[in-house]
């Protein structure tokens, strides 16, 4: 930023734009705080919900911050919907063919420590390219008693799975 003529006297005014619930409002005011960081003076736009997408796919922003809905914790989901060319949810546009084909091989590994290399590859790819940068990653967590049987939560995701039909109380 001080390459391109900002600094502590100069700051570079910008409007941050997000939707207007909590689990999009609270990262947004954490991206603001960090801009000022690199002399952005970051002001919170916070849009109705039923504006908030056309907004977003008419790219009708300067900084959007928005979230990624995702039931399950695995990068196929996270790529393909995110980051792989014409994506209907990847918002910003970004296009590159060589991480496309990364995202297929390493939907396609076998090898769970051959996978996570290419992950890695492809992370340190999307961050290179500025391709829709992650500001955080939020954590959910489910409580339950012991005397609750039965209960199978999956390995990837606390969102997915939850099926009762196999419960029982062990009183």
């Amino acid at each position: 930023m001080q390459k391109l003529g900002y600094g502590p006297d100069k700051r570079l005014p910008v409007t941050v734009s997000t939707r207007n619930i909590p689990p999009y409002r609270d990262p947004a005011v954490i991206l603001i705080d960090q801009l000022k960081e690199i002399y952005l003076d970051g002001v919170l736009e916070p849009v109705d919900t039923t504006q908030w997408y056309p907004k977003i796919m008419r790219k009708d922003y300067a900084v959007g911050l928005n979230v990624t809905e995702a039931g399950v914790d695995d990068p196929d989901q996270q790529f393909y919907e995110n980051y792989v060319c014409g994506s209907d949810r990847n918002y910003t546009g970004y296009c590159n063919p060589e991480v496309d084909r990364l995202v297929d091989r390493q939907s396609m590994e076998s090898n769970s420590d051959q996978r996570k290399q290419l992950v890695w590859e492809i992370e340190r790819k999307l961050v290179e390219d500025d391709a829709r940068p992650v500001i955080f990653y939020p954590r959910g967590a489910t409580c339950r008693h012991p005397q609750v049987k039965g209960l199978t939560v999956m390995v990837n995701s606390i969102y997915n799975g939850y099926r009762y039909e196999d419960l029982w109380l062990d009183n």
